[in-house]
């Protein structure tokens, strides 16, 4: 929670209107349920699920006006529409304001020299003994969008909730979030939008807190036991564990020591509870994903190393090294997860886990002491050749893959090297035999070594970027993208395998080369090709494009522009405009610029001046001169240069 995006709650203006307290009164007992809906949105996911409820729940039911006379509220702004009656009440609207303002201050830090808010404190009322409350669990969906929805700061969170759940324009969300005591309105409003709109799903039982599943709190804590007996039989248990078991590593072994007892975290760390898939389920079903994948390994029924993987998610100790792609949360799984694979590689001991959400893996010594790792990759909505293997280890230079069950063959390919044939790669329990990792090479770029994998729909070809999952490599056409298969695709990568190497560890997804241009040279030098690469993350944002130009007799192609989170050269925005200046054997210098198919015109402004009908553009240069590139496409839209 940022502090700097919320303030002491501002005076009432003098011109709000009033409201009566039996109107917010009756706003409340009509309105409740999507009241502390909101709360439960904006309250910061730290609290936990079940204080979040009961804490959503308190707010709610202190946010009737103290004065007995009137409570200011926000005027109605809306006119016409479904919600045009709550919207209309200015007992709703007082009520709402400060169920949101209570929301925010809760997620504010305490203060040393300050007394909390009431607001910070866990809730007196309402109280349940004995039982844990928490909402329902969701799907994928919801998961991924509680997920999404905890890396927002507070006032974010109120954006979103209100124009998803309250369906307010922006400009009544910011009049709110300002009477609400934040500062930056435009900035939450601009993080919340980073955060796709999925309005059905805050109003899905996931997110509902008046929905509520109930189970008992820690009941070996209520027996009827003396206060000495208690804490006399903990010494005892803790003194015993950590005396008989080498290292002091405990039965969770490298994870930190447990914080929390809530019944549904415990129910996700229970190795009993893990999911495992039938290995014939793949067959029949309608999405070839991760969900899909049996369990596989010689480990699987290693119920301590499994209870070491779980627990060293939910709470890694000092000691467990852990690494995540760019933009993947490493918290704890909400549920049970998927096991998919556990058992023994090179000279690690391996569970890989799936939560809808993430990939994890957990790795720990074969022989014991220190050295666990915990590594996480987003893999949401990952279908076919995007869910077709992932790294189970790298050792010496090479990776080893865990395959799909779909998975018939395994090889791997050279890309430097398009008319050499593939390697072949046995597999055995769907673990390819070592291949070496162009991830882990450093020094210059002789071969890039990719897997390519067959099944009953053709070729992919994949290749390891230092992340759980490899990145899918296609060719072509941003809105027709192909497999890299056959001796046009390979001849397509081959110049353009080493860019990969810019995108490692950057979470991505898949990267396209797509040749968009051939362009003549001057002074009888041959032609040229052009070649934009993107790659995408798993994130959908961060993108990373590059525009290369390859002269003849290069082997490798030149990155001549790049740029990030931008469309172009994407399915959303298939075109391109980059340039290059370019020596030619004379010894001249020119300014190289093209476009792709679609391009009507070029044209350069700045150092070098100079235009050209079609996507084609050839201008003497003088060396080291900068030039603005601006083109039209043949629908009259305008095109920058690339950088």
């Amino acid at each position: 929670m940022q502090s700097q995006d919320a303030a002491p709650r501002p005076a009432p203006s003098a011109t709000a209107p009033a409201a009566a307290v039996e109107q917010a009164e009756a706003a409340l007992v009509e309105h409740y349920p999507r009241l502390v809906r909101l709360a439960y949105l904006v309250l910061p996911p730290d609290l936990g699920r079940g204080r979040r409820v009961l804490t959503a729940h308190s707010l709610a039911q202190r946010a009737l006006p103290r004065d007995r006379a009137a409570a200011p509220g926000l005027p109605a702004q809306r006119e016409g529409g479904p919600e045009t009656g709550r919207e209309a009440d200015p007992g709703y609207a007082g009520v709402r304001l400060r169920v949101v303002r209570t929301a925010l201050e809760a997620g504010l830090p305490l203060r040393r020299r300050a007394w909390p808010r009431r607001s910070q404190l866990p809730p007196l009322l309402p109280q349940v003994w004995g039982l844990r409350l928490f909402p329902r669990s969701g799907g994928a969906d919801e998961l991924a969008l509680d997920q999404r929805l905890s890396g927002l700061s507070g006032p974010a969170r109120a954006a979103y909730a209100l124009r998803g759940l309250e369906r307010l324009p922006d400009g009544e969300v910011r009049e709110l979030l300002t009477a609400a005591g934040v500062t930056g309105p435009d900035a939450a409003l601009r993080e919340a939008g980073a955060v796709p709109a999925r309005d059905a799903l805050l109003g899905s039982a996931g997110f509902d807190p008046c929905s509520l599943q109930a189970r008992p709190t820690d009941l070996m804590r209520r027996r009827q036991h003396t206060r000495a007996a208690l804490a006399a039989g903990a010494a005892l248990v803790v003194c015993g564990a950590l005396l008989g078991l080498p290292g002091g590593r405990g039965h969770d072994g490298p994870a930190a020591p447990p914080y929390a007892r809530n019944p549904a975290a415990q129910a996700a760390l229970d190795p009993a509870r893990l999911t495992k898939v039938s290995p014939t389920a793949w067959r029949t079903a309608d999405r070839a994903g991760f969900s899909v994948w049996p369990a596989r390994g010689d480990l699987t029924g290693d119920t301590d190393l499994l209870r070491r993987a779980l627990a060293v998610w939910a709470r890694p100790g000092a000691t467990v090294r852990v690494s995540a792609t760019p933009g993947t949360p490493t918290g704890g799984p909400a549920g049970p997860p998927q096991l998919l694979y556990a058992g023994t590689v090179d000279n690690a001991r391996v569970v890989i886990l799936h939560d809808a959400l993430r990939i994890a893996r957990y790795a720990e010594p074969r022989t014991g002491g220190t050295g666990a790792a915990l590594d996480f990759a987003r893999v949401d909505g990952a279908t076919g050749a995007g869910a077709s293997a992932v790294v189970l280890g790298r050792a010496d230079g090479n990776v080893r893959y865990l395959t799909a069950p779909w998975v018939r063959e395994a090889a791997g390919r050279d890309l430097l090297s398009p008319g050499s044939a593939a390697t072949a790669l046995p597999l055995t329990g769907g673990v390819t035999a070592p291949l070496p990792s162009p991830a882990q090479r450093s020094g210059s770029c002789t071969s890039w070594q990719a897997l390519q994998l067959t099944d009953d729909l053709g070729a992919h070809v994949l290749s390891d970027l230092g992340e759980l999952v490899p990145a899918r490599l296609t060719t072509g056409d941003p809105v027709s993208a192909r497999e890299v298969t056959g001796p046009k695709g390979l001849s397509a990568w081959a110049p353009y395998a080493c860019s990969l190497a810019a995108v490692r560890g950057q979470g991505v997804r898949s990267v396209n080369a797509w040749p968009f241009a051939a362009q003549p040279l001057p002074d009888a030098g041959g032609a040229a090709a052009w070649v934009c690469t993107r790659a995408e993350t798993w994130r959908g944002d961060g993108a990373l494009v590059l525009a290369q130009f390859r002269a003849p007799g290069g082997r490798y192609g030149t990155v001549a522009a790049k740029a990030a989170d931008v469309p172009a050269c994407g399915a959303r925005d298939p075109h391109v405009l980059a340039g290059v200046l370019w020596q030619s054997g004379a010894k001249d210098w020119y300014l190289l610029a093209a476009g792709s198919d679609g391009t009507a015109s070029v044209r350069a402004a700045g150092g070098i001046a100079g235009s050209a009908a079609g996507n084609l553009l050839t201008v003497r240069a003088e060396r080291g001169a900068r030039a603005e590139l601006r083109g039209t496409l043949r629908d009259g839209r305008p095109v920058h240069g690339l950088g």
